[in-house]
């Protein structure tokens, strides 16, 4: 990290906290001395999700309706960490709860944060092999999923034609289809 860069927080106030979003006010002084007055910051849980291979090799998607967008977007499965989970045993939970697919071989793909200039979650992506159909969904009480299997080649046709709205779920079905090209 470039400590040059860095700013120092002087004081923090939260102007709203909830289950899924809080907002805090941060006042911070930049290097060169500058103060920065009512910088907001939202907080959220860390996330994970997953490309996830069944199988017989198809990549399980889910297409799910999203309020702040107004749209249904087609997506990878996943969903916030809980506080004490590890990120594989949430993504165990997520993936099954949400396509009711089990999987047991999980490889880190990507860490990334969907804008580090005004939220300070990261998303973790994993690449989740061998998944078997053992039950039917279970979904959180706002959650209503429809899960599809693609190829990969019609994976890659859909991010081609601009066709999944979600950019951390394309940032994850790219590490995953660079690492199983090779």
């Amino acid at each position: 990290m470039n400590h040059q860069l860095t700013w120092k927080k002087l004081s923090s106030h939260y102007i709203h906290k909830g289950p899924w979003a809080t907002l805090r006010s941060d006042r911070c002084e930049m290097p060169d001395g500058r103060i920065v007055e009512d910088y907001y910051v939202l907080e959220y849980p860390n996330w994970v999700n997953a490309v996830a291979l069944t199988d017989d090799n198809k990549i399980l998607m889910v297409h799910q309706y999203r309020h702040a967008a107004g749209i249904v977007s087609l997506e990878i499965p996943g969903g916030v960490i809980e506080e004490g989970e590890s990120d594989v045993t949430a993504l165990r939970r997520e993936l099954l709860e949400e396509t009711g697919y089990q999987f047991d071989d999980f490889e880190l793909l990507c860490t990334v944060y969907a804008n580090p200039s005004t939220a300070n979650n990261q998303t973790s992506c994993y690449l989740a092999r061998g998944g078997k159909k053992v039950q039917d969904q279970q979904f959180d009480e706002h959650e209503d999923l429809i899960v599809e299997t693609f190829t990969i080649d019609e994976v890659k046709q859909l991010l081609a034609d601009n066709k999944i709205a979600q950019a951390l779920h394309c940032t994850g079905l790219f590490y995953a289809l660079a690492k199983l090209k090779g």
